[in-house]
Order: C-alpha cells, then sequence, then structure tokens
C-alpha cells in the first residue's frame, strides 16, 4: 500500500478528503503542452527582452516623426514670411514703377535735365533713382530665391516625415506582435507553474541569461519596473490576519532579483505563497519572494545583489500577476518586518 493510501486509512474520521485524494494520485499526469517546460522560460525572458528593444526603438521613431513634423510646421511658417516678403518687394517696385510713370518714363528726367538750373544736384537726384529700383529688383529676386529654397526644404521635410510616420506605424505593428507572442507564452509559463504548485513539486532552475547587474549597489529593489499594490500590514479579505509583505504589481515572467548577497535557504511550492523562494542574506535577515512562475536558482545556491531568482507570476492564493515580497528575522512565516522601511533604511527607497 503507498504512502497516500497507508495515511488515510489512518485517518477514517475523514473519508471523503482520504478518497478524493487516493483518487488524485491515481490520475494520470497532465498532457504537456507544446510550450511546457523549461523552454517556456526562456522564452518568456527572450520576448520580454525583444519587447523592451521593440518599444525603444518605437519610441526613438516616434519622436523622430514627431520632430520632423515640427520641421515641416516651422518651415511651413518660413515659407509663408518668404512669399509675404516676395509681395512687399513687390509692391516696392510698383511703387518705384509707378513714380516712373508719372514722371513720364526716360524722356521726363532728359527735359529735366536741359532746362535744370542745377544739372548737377539733378544727375544727383537720378542716380540715387536708378540705384533705389537697382536695390528692389536685387531684393525681389533674393526674395524670390528665399522662397524657392524655403519651398524645396518643406518638400524634403514632409518626405522625410511621410517616410519616418510608415517607419513608425511599422515598428508598432512588430512590436503589436511580439507582444501578443509574449502574452501568449506568458499563459503557458503560468499554467505550468500552477500545475507544479497543485502537485507541490517544484519543476527545478530554469537558468536565463542574465548580463544586466547592478554596479555599486549592497541592496536593490526586488523588480525593476513595478506599480506598488497592497502594502505591508494592510488589511484584506485574502488574509488570516494582516498582510505580511509588500505586492508588486508585475507582468508573468518578470525578473524577480534578490535584493542583496546571500544564499538561497529554501524553493517551495504549494501552499497560499505558491512558488517562492527564500534567500538568507550576509547580515542574518531573509528575504522571501512568493507567487513566483519559474524559479532560476536551487536550494543551497550562492547569490549576488541583483542576480535573477525567478520570474514573478499568479501562483498559491493570488488575484493576479504580482510578487509578494517579505524580509524576515527567520527563515520562517511569521517573522516579517516592514520591507519598505527596511529597504529605505539601506538606501533603497519603493
Amino acid at each position: 500500500m503507498g504512502h497516500r493510501q497507508r495515511d488515510c486509512h489512518r485517518r477514517l474520521f475523514r473519508p471523503l478528503p482520504c478518497a478524493l485524494l487516493v483518487a488524485f494520485a491515481l490520475l494520470p499526469a497532465p498532457a504537456a503542452s507544446a510550450n511546457d517546460g523549461p523552454g517556456v522560460s526562456v522564452q518568456v525572458a527572450q520576448l520580454l527582452e525583444e519587447v523592451s528593444k521593440a518599444t525603444a526603438t518605437y519610441e526613438r521613431g516616434l519622436q523622430a516623426s514627431v520632430a520632423e513634423r515640427a520641421r515641416v510646421d516651422q518651415l511651413q511658417w518660413q515659407l509663408a514670411d518668404r512669399r509675404r516678403e516676395v509681395r512687399r518687394t513687390h509692391d516696392k517696385l510698383g511703387a518705384v514703377a509707378r513714380a516712373q510713370y508719372r514722371s513720364g518714363g526716360n524722356l521726363a528726367p532728359t527735359l529735366e535735365l536741359m532746362f535744370a538750373s542745377d544739372p548737377e544736384e539733378l544727375l544727383r537726384g537720378q542716380r540715387i533713382y536708378a540705384r533705389a529700383t537697382a536695390t528692389v529688383n536685387r531684393l525681389l529676386e533674393e526674395a524670390r530665391e528665399a522662397e524657392h529654397l524655403t519651398s524645396v526644404a518643406e518638400e524634403k521635410a514632409r518626405e522625410a516625415w511621410y517616410r519616418l510616420d510608415a517607419r513608425t506605424a511599422e515598428l508598432a505593428r512588430i512590436k503589436r506582435g511580439i507582444e501578443t507572442k509574449l502574452d501568449a507564452a506568458r499563459w503557458s509559463l503560468q499554467a505550468q507553474a500552477d500545475r507544479s504548485a497543485a502537485s507541490g513539486r517544484c519543476p527545478g532552475s530554469v537558468p536565463l541569461p542574465q548580463t544586466d547587474f547592478p554596479e555599486g549597489s549592497a541592496w536593490v529593489t526586488p523588480v525593476q519596473r513595478y506599480t506598488l499594490s497592497a502594502g505591508f500590514d494592510s488589511a484584506g479579505t485574502r488574509w488570516a490576519n494582516r498582510h505580511t509583505g509588500q505586492d508588486f504589481a508585475v507582468g508573468i515572467g518578470s525578473p524577480v532579483r534578490s535584493i542583496g548577497a546571500g544564499r538561497v535557504v529554501s524553493v517551495s511550492c504549494g501552499g497560499g505563497f505558491g512558488m517562492q523562494i527564500v534567500v538568507q542574506h550576509n547580515d542574518g535577515w531573509y528575504s522571501q519572494y512568493a507567487h513566483l512562475a519559474s524559479v532560476t536558482v536551487d536550494q543551497g545556491d550562492r547569490v549576488r545583489t541583483g542576480q535573477w531568482l525567478g520570474q514573478a507570476g499568479t501562483t498559491g492564493n493570488s488575484t493576479g500577476p504580482h510578487l509578494h515580497f517579505e524580509v524576515r528575522l527567520t527563515p520562517d512565516f511569521g517573522s516579517a518586518v516592514d520591507p519598505v522601511s527596511w529597504l529605505r533604511n539601506r538606501g533603497v527607497w519603493l
């Protein structure tokens, strides 16, 4: 007789739970999904990296498109100014032409010169008149040239903006495609984690490639990008007494990292905390990371500050993807202190 069957026979006062336990033990294991196994953890990590890169590229493209549109707007204003300048120069030239017409054209200055009492003064006036006409013509030519150059620049800027706009739309489409793949991989990872948590057997560590270790910090936050949710000692219907840690709302598969250097003292599955890890730090304090979807370390491993311990999830008593984080005096439940104050005292602000 197996261990579960013997245990049930010793507990005859609870026949129904024992019968269910025996039946569960005899059930075949769930069929493995194509995405199950270590590959799905790695796939989620890779897709998260791809989404991050795609988002950064998209945002750069969007900024470039906005900047080019602003340049188009600026050139349009300049072009309007150039055209107003051409109209003003045209008006000046028209005034000169009208004055020349009223004076009789080229004949009137000749007659004036013949009968003038002071021919030299008259010649000086005519030279000034000729220079004014030439100046207005030059200004008109310069204004037309400026209008042409501005028009060409505006057209090129508009074409560049259209190209950038199309590229940004393409980047957005690529980003959405990666996010769709990531979403499917995340829930595949979570389904795998739920089966492990239900059986109480952790699937084993899955090493993930990590290159971004924090430099110069003894302590860090347990996740990098997050929204704080339930805090320490807060009340809630899902807790028997008060909340014993700080929750970080993050997506499934988000890397969870050790807040400081130390040693992994336990990796476990099942129960209210689901898949969880406890680390003993070099100063004797302990930290706990719960509701995980995968683990990347094994019991007894030494870890450095910022090293990935696993991936966030929603195993155990959880209403949605998040990390439940505790700082403890001992490795056991019930010895937690306020992790926000504890981290703040070590220079880490949440």
